[in-house]
């Protein structure tokens, strides 16, 4: 709210903010002209009101005539009326004067004087709204169940009891999306934070009170009446922004006041792109349809619909999406077209295209930003440098120096949408086949998606559900236990993330409004940006190696480990339970993908691509930009080098130290004990047995045996291309050297940086990248195996370092305990037979002390080795 000293053209321009308010539902009529009242004022009110309310004649008739109605009755009263209201004002504020103590609650036979303040939560701190109190005694309710604006208080009841006049308040609710519009600098510069910043109590009770409005939606559908409208419609492009809370586009639609039309447009074609990306693999195709089922569902909680349609690449000859959007504006009159960008290189590119054929053709066209925390088109090095390209510290650095506008507040869903007088025709969801089973030949359906389908929730509801669950509990063992496969400690929103039911700001404003802000939490959504910023600057990302020499890499052509691999049946019981997870669920945590992904390269030596291509068919949040960056760090030809490799045995003390998942997913091996059920060959036969496992026929046998064998030569054939491409090696410093794509190029040559760092090589620009330290020392000594290693990059598995250094420092003083134990015993033997053989009788034994009983989810908490014994 404008302070009062503001010009009058602030505040009528604050009140058609308002009237947006009333548009969208979160406002209601009475409340919104008490507000006119208290802003304007009186006169100002009087003359400008039905100018401000007349764009409402083309964009609701019927709020604009409710509202008129309103007016004529506020401003019939006569001027000996609005004198008597006045005289029992001034006498009701000379009582609340000369009151120095607060007023208590009224409570039986009292009455309540106080006045009600009407203070703008959206405006900065100490400014406040201009104060309306109600000080009538008979305020009329309207349909909505707020209090009317002032009415004249009846002359006897003031001649009596001037206190009763102040029994009726008005009470005006703000809209909750202005209460937070304001806010917006709180989380400005701090999205890619890697700590966050303390927030007040208020936060996170506007948190909590966004999630009641969330989940109120659908319940009752308040505010605007989903009438038709004459006015021409408004096409909301929808694409993976399959929600009603915090989105942009759906919010900017509503505020144009004519009916929305939501449309949704599949393209298989347009959504592949160029290469080999697989953007839409079976598992993805099949949550997008249940998404979309759902998401229609919500639309008609609120009185709308969604439209589909199945674009023809081959029938139109045009861009798909572009030619339907044509149709669709010649059959509906639509005159403005709404979406969320989307930020793949070739899908911004076909929505550049479709901005600019529909602008020529006279449709205003207007892309919001929403899918990712920050435009991966604005972050830019300036100021930092190339130094780390690739690390997520690099990236928030960049974010940081080069900030953009305010991340802002999320948006409150609608209470409802304006409706068109027709609908357009489109087709059925089934049409779009994105849940098409394959059939056997006897005609039956082979439904691979049973196991899927039972363990999600595909809703935005289901998402905002997961999300406060983690939030609730999983969010207070993220920082240390993120890893544990056998634990729920991790959020398990990544889904909902890459289809927009949950938007990026509302998961990191929620993340920061509870109670334990993990650092580590909030980083993995600048591990996000990051990867489509990555995307942008290497289009070729997802098929491509971005280091040349890894492109010479000798890979196997072994496709039965690859069979082997993807089916769960490689010999190893950890990667076999991820990948049978994987398959039934669509699902893994992050640290279970990097065991798997580091086994089929540096132990299977199967190329990154493979792995790629069936995540993205077999993840429900197969994501390009993401599994793109991680698979080309994980193959050592991304920008960024892991310093380490998973051990797909070893890895089992971090994230399954009980067994307890690989019992869970391999349940033919579930009676084998925890110390060797991460390695059955090891079990004695009796074991086995006894265990009903039979290696070869219950479980199968390890596709490779010789692991450090395996690794070596992973280490030997990197060796052998880096020295093969020298030219691709800084002679100075051992790191791999990457072409720099033109836009690095561009900021890099500015003025501010200079060269330095940079090695031109002809036309092309060359620069020093993150390279694993193994690899260099490789380089130096190429017949070295990876044990010899001094850098040797093998993760060996932990439950925490902690844990381990103090279990070295009690094995070593368990054994010197035992010598001085053993020594002690001796001396006390030679005493004992000393005085039996003098006839003295036996010392008293000493007093013992009692021993706590070590109280451990898992074996890795007790303290190995005992502890000494009482001395008896």
């Amino acid at each position: 709210m404008p302070p009062s000293a503001a010009g009058a053209e602030d505040r009528r321009a604050y009140v058609r903010k308002l009237l947006r308010e009333v548009l969208v539902g979160r406002e209601d009529p009475e409340g919104f002209f008490a507000m006119c009242v208290s802003v304007l004022g009186h006169q100002d009110t009087r003359s400008h009101f039905l100018t401000l309310i007349q764009p409402l004649t083309t964009a609701n008739s019927t709020l604009h005539s409710g509202l008129t109605s309103i007016y004529q009755d506020y401003f019939s009263k006569t001027e000996d009326e609005e004198l008597e209201l006045a005289l029992a004002l001034s006498v009701l504020e000379m009582k609340d004067d000369q009151r120095p103590t607060p007023v208590q609650e009224p409570g039986d036979g009292q009455t309540d004087s106080r006045s009600v303040q009407l203070t703008s939560v959206g405006q900065p701190q100490g400014s406040r709204r201009t104060q309306l109190t109600d000080r009538s005694g008979g305020s009329k309710n309207g349909a909505w169940g707020m209090a009317c604006p002032l009415k004249k208080p009846q002359e006897t009841e003031l001649q009596k009891n001037t206190q009763t006049l102040a029994t009726c308040q008005t009470v005006c609710v703000a809209s909750p999306c202005a209460s937070l519009s304001k806010q917006e600098t709180d989380l400005e510069g701090d999205e890619m934070t890697e700590e966050g910043d303390s927030i007040q109590s208020g936060k996170t009770k506007r948190s909590r009170n966004r999630r009641k409005r969330r989940q109120a939606v659908g319940q009752q559908v308040v505010g605007l009446p989903c009438s038709p409208s004459a006015a021409a419609p408004v096409l909301l492009w929808c694409r993976r922004d399959l929600r009603l809370c915090d989105n942009p586009a759906l919010i900017g639609s509503l505020e144009v006041g004519a009916p929305v039309i939501p449309v949704f447009i599949w393209s298989p074609e347009e959504e592949e792109g160029p290469g080999i990306t697989v953007a839409m693999g079976g598992a993805c195709k099949y949550w997008l349809h249940q998404a979309l089922s759902h998401f229609r569902s919500s639309l008609e909680g609120i009185g709308s619909h969604l439209i589909f349609l199945k674009a023809d690449r081959a029938g139109s000859g045009l861009g798909s999406s572009l030619q339907s959007l044509k149709e669709l504006v010649k059959e509906t009159g639509a005159r403005t077209v709404m979406a969320n960008a989307l930020y793949e290189p070739w899908l911004k590119e076909r929505d550049d295209e479709v901005v600019s054929a529909l602008q020529k053709g006279g449709v205003q066209c207007r892309m919001f930003h929403s899918y990712c925390l920050r435009d991966p088109y604005s972050v830019s090095t300036e100021g930092v440098g190339l130094r780390g390209i690739g690390s997520v510290s690099h990236f928030m650095s960049c974010c940081k120096q080069n900030p953009t506008s305010a991340l802002g507040a999320p948006l409150d869903p609608p209470g409802s949408l304006p409706t068109p007088a027709t609908w357009p025709q489109g087709v059925s969801l089934d049409t779009l086949e994105l849940a098409r089973m394959p059939r056997r030949k006897d005609g039956s359906t082979i439904d691979w998606a049973a196991n899927i389908r039972n363990s999600w929730d595909f809703s935005e509801e289901g998402a905002h559900v997961r999300l406060e669950a983690f939030l609730q509990d999983g969010v207070y063992r993220y920082e240390k236990e993120s890893g544990r496969a056998d634990e729920p400690n991790t959020s398990c929103v990544s889904p909902y993330l890459h289809f927009g039911q949950l938007s990026p700001r509302w998961l990191l404003w929620d993340a920061k409004g509870a109670r334990c802000r993990p650092p580590k939490f909030q980083r993995k959504l600048a591990w996000r940006d990051l990867a489509y910023w990555q995307l942008t600057l290497f289009p070729d990302l997802p098929w491509e190696s971005l280091r040349p020499p890894y492109k010479a890499l000798r890979w196997s052509t072994d496709h039965r480990h690859l069979k082997a691999w993807q089916r769960g049946r490689t010999g190893y019981p950890l990667v076999d339970a991820a990948m049978r997870q994987l398959w039934l669920t669509g699902w893994m945590n992050n640290y279970m993908r990097h065991v798997v992904a580091s086994f089929l390269i540096a132990y299977l030596h199967l190329p990154w691509q493979e792995g790629y291509r069936w995540f993205q068919d077999t993840l429900v949040d197969a994501d390009v930009a993401i599994d793109a960056m991680m698979w080309q760090n994980g193959g050592m030809c991304g920008l960024d080098h892991w310093n380490f490799v998973m051990h797909p045995v070893d890895a089992a003390m971090t994230c399954d130290p009980c067994g307890n998942y690989v019992r869970k997913w391999c349940p033919e091996l579930a009676d084998l004990p925890d110390e060797l059920i991460h390695k059955p060959w090891k079990c004695p036969v009796s074991m086995l047995r006894r265990a009903g496992v039979v290696i070869g026929q219950t479980y199968p046998e390890r596709v490779i045996t010789d692991l450090e064998e395996r690794r070596s030569q992973s280490l030997k054939d990197v060796a052998v291309v880096r020295k093969r491409f020298g030219q691709y090696v800084d002679k100075r410093t051992g790191c791999d050297l990457v072409p720099l794509p033109p836009r690095l190029v561009t900021e890099a040559l500015g003025p501010s940086h200079g060269n330095g760092g940079i090695v031109a090589e002809g036309k092309q620009f060359l620069l020093p990248v993150i390279t694993r330290m193994e690899f260099k020392h490789q380089l130096a000594d190429p017949d070295s195996d990876a044990a010899s290693n001094p850098y040797n990059a093998v993760l060996k598995g932990y439950v925490s370092r902690k844990r381990d250094e103090t279990i070295a420092f009690l094995n070593e003083r368990d054994f010197t305990a035992s010598v001085l134990h053993e020594g002690t015993q001796r001396r006390e033997r030679l005493e004992s037979d000393q005085r039996r053989m003098e006839g003295l009788p036996r010392p008293p034994a000493p007093p013992s002390r009692a021993r706590r009983t070590p109280k451990a989810k898992d074996k890795f908490s007790v303290v190995p080795g005992g502890a000494v014994t009482s001395l008896t």
